[in-house]
């Protein structure tokens, strides 16, 4: 397959040939930057991680060009930022033992063009050849625009698949957004608490991120122990690291359920939750 752009490339941790790699999918996830994958989809990594019948294949859309800087990076211009957070992001895929990574080089304003159908032909066709099980993918609360492209896109793409190329589950997962507020009855738990080592070693690469001004590092994994900590308040933890996912899945098995609708659905739940507690309380 050719990617769109003349930039985006493949990359092969293992050095085994492409069609191989992404033929062997199990696990998928489709984030907007580098570092997203390892903030949100640690347990499609997990899930890989030394298990020889599972297969990681995680799609980077966008180039990193807009990214904050300071400190050695302060200076360093878009072109620069780009070239650094490929050889960062390729770093976490060798460390995380990705069977595939697909770095589709999109400007951030090309993702929030809806007249521009490149990203969704492309995504179309990386998921019906690569046929994962689960895909894992930003959730439709999430408060960055560019993130809110990426998982729209998504849904849209899958749609215009057959059932039998279809993901058996999408999730929407966590980065610029948590998800402590969807009512516990509804919240996908997924449990990250195995091997902690790699897990911080995914998020603290992205080395220009972290000394660059944003400590993704600590927060990541501080979300984590906290979600798993605070999921609740009368039982003893059963992990010691959890990402909270929004299922987004019923969205890929009817077509004509309204996105926006459905997002909204989940804070009217929550609205109620809040309301009723109170409302007993007074």
């Amino acid at each position: 397959m050719k990617l769109h752009n003349e930039t985006a490339e493949f990359y092969i941790p293992s050095g085994k040939q492409i069609d191989s790699s992404i033929h062997k999918t199990t696990h998928m996830a489709i984030a907007a930057h580098q570092d997203d994958i390892e903030i949100m989809a640690y347990h499609g990594i997990k899930e890989c991680f030394q298990i020889q019948k599972n297969s990681f294949f995680g799609i980077v859309v966008t180039d990193g060009s807009g990214s904050v800087r300071d400190n050695i990076y302060k200076n360093y211009t878009n072109d620069d930022m780009i070239q650094v957070r490929k050889i960062e992001q390729k770093k976490a895929a060798m460390i995380g033992e990705f069977e595939t990574l697909a770095l589709l080089d999109y400007p951030s304003k090309e993702v929030k063009d809806k007249s521009n159908t490149n990203l969704l032909d492309e995504l179309i066709e990386l998921i019906r050849i690569s046929s994962p099980d689960i895909i894992y993918t930003h959730n439709l609360a999430d408060k960055h625009d560019t993130h809110i492209a990426v998982v729209v896109t998504v849904i849209k793409a899958i749609r215009l698949l057959p059932k039998s190329k279809r993901p058996t589950l999408l999730l929407g997962c966590e980065v610029w957004r948590g998800l402590d507020w969807i009512n516990d009855d509804e919240k996908v738990l997924l449990d990250v608490s195995s091997h902690p080592n790699v897990a911080s070693s995914l998020v603290e690469v992205f080395d220009s991120q972290i000394i660059g001004g944003k400590q993704y590092d600590k927060a990541t994994i501080g979300r984590r122990i906290s979600n798993a900590t605070f999921i609740s308040s009368h039982t003893v933890d059963d992990s010691s690291a959890l990402t909270y996912a929004m299922d987004l899945t019923p969205l890929i098995q009817n077509d004509y359920l309204d996105i926006e609708k459905y997002v909204i659905s989940f804070i009217d739940r929550f609205k109620v939750d809040v309301s009723t507690k109170i409302a007993k309380m007074i």
